[in-house]
């Protein structure tokens, strides 16, 4: 299959953090731009401003459509005009409104098929609140924009392992009543479609998490193993989905079990993330799966302590665009197939025989 280059819509994130910053640096690397055409959502003049913060050497140019994007060049679009009251390192209103604005325009033109996949610079996600906006993160945003009844599932990978969630943000006095058959079912459900279509991974193996301690112990330490994890497993097996668990998770993580797996499955937030962080070199990425839209970002957040001050390591947001440029490719590819199916094989009325079917002559025929 032929190439193109993507188009990379890049929301700009929280104006106070360090999203301008990796931005900057992951496309200071002129093999970027031969991959795909960035497009930034965001502010020139909030651009420059940390441009001049940061005394590093970034060029845009400045467009007002994604329709204008040039190939080969940084493109910063224009989200708003007004004036953003920068203050590096501080969280602020007006640092939120403008991540909404950005982040609003680039679902609209998403829509309009402007772009091709979406990578989301860190927000703040108390100061982003208000109207337009009423969510726990960008996944929760972007299936209820974008996902056309479709649920979303948040994975965290690198290339040591891929960590989905069955749930999110949430307090963990919430979380057992949340974890429910249903719930880790449709999780698991998206999570082995998503390895399938989007990592090409044709079988993939996925391991489940206990949600208590020692998986339970046998239920004197919590009944939900047995009362709701084990029925979810049985039942995703059942379906064709090749799950495996519940597994304790401190020791499947002290172990490696997770390099025996393509996938892993854990309960709540902090229980995938807090190894996954502990393990990741720098490069992780956080992968809405589930939804039309390809959509990526660094694993990161806003960085406060250290913005403005020219010492963050872009790795992860750069990964970030790489792996949403692979997933778009692998579904182009998977889709493919679907997309020109082999045309119904000849039948003959009222005749059934292998002949009929495959069109071949009678004797009569030949001659």
């Amino acid at each position: 299959m032929e190439n193109k280059k993507i188009r990379v819509a890049i929301t700009h994130g929280d104006t106070n953090g360090i999203g301008y910053e990796v931005i900057f640096k992951t496309f200071a690397e002129p093999a970027m731009l031969e991959l795909c055409t960035p497009i930034i959502y965001g502010s020139p003049k909030v651009a420059a401003y940390h441009r001049n913060a940061l005394g590093i050497q970034a060029n845009f140019t400045i467009i007002n459509s994604a329709e204008d994007a040039h190939n080969g060049k940084l493109n910063l679009l224009t989200t708003f005009d007004e004036e953003v009251k920068v203050e590096l390192g501080s969280p602020s209103a007006d640092a939120g409104t403008a991540s909404l604005k950005a982040l609003e325009r680039a679902v609209d033109d998403y829509k309009k098929g402007l772009f091709d996949v979406l990578v989301t610079a860190p927000i703040n996600k108390k100061n982003i609140q208000g109207d337009g906006f009423n969510f726990c993160g960008h996944t929760e945003y972007l299936e209820q924009r974008l996902g056309d009844g479709k649920k979303s599932l948040m994975i965290l990978l690198n290339d040591m392992m891929r960590i989905a969630l069955v749930t999110t943000h949430l307090p963990v006095k919430d979380v057992a009543q949340a974890v429910t058959k249903e719930r880790i079912v449709e999780k698991a459900t998206i999570f082995n479609e998503s390895l399938k279509r989007d990592f090409r991974i044709s079988n993939p193996r996925i391991a489940v998490l206990a949600l208590n301690p020692h998986a339970g112990d046998g239920g004197l330490l919590g009944s939900e193993e047995q009362d709701v994890i084990v029925p979810a497993v049985k039942e995703l097996s059942d379906n064709g989905v090749r799950a495996f668990g519940p597994y304790a998770a401190d020791g499947f993580f002290a172990h490696g079990s997770y390099t025996a797996f393509d996938g892993v499955l854990a309960m709540y937030h902090d229980q995938g993330l807090a190894p996954f962080k502990a393990l990741d070199r720098g490069d992780g990425v956080n992968f809405t799966a589930g939804l039309p839209v390809v959509r990526t970002s660094p694993d990161h957040g806003t960085a406060y302590d250290i913005a403005g001050k020219n010492v963050a390591d872009e790795s992860s947001f750069r990964q970030a665009v790489y792996q949403a440029i692979d997933v778009f490719r692998n579904r182009a590819e998977y889709d493919e197939p679907l997309a020109r199916p082999l045309g119904k094989l000849y039948h003959e009325k009222r005749d059934d025989s292998e002949r009929a079917r495959f069109n071949v002559p009678k004797k009569s025929e030949k001659n």
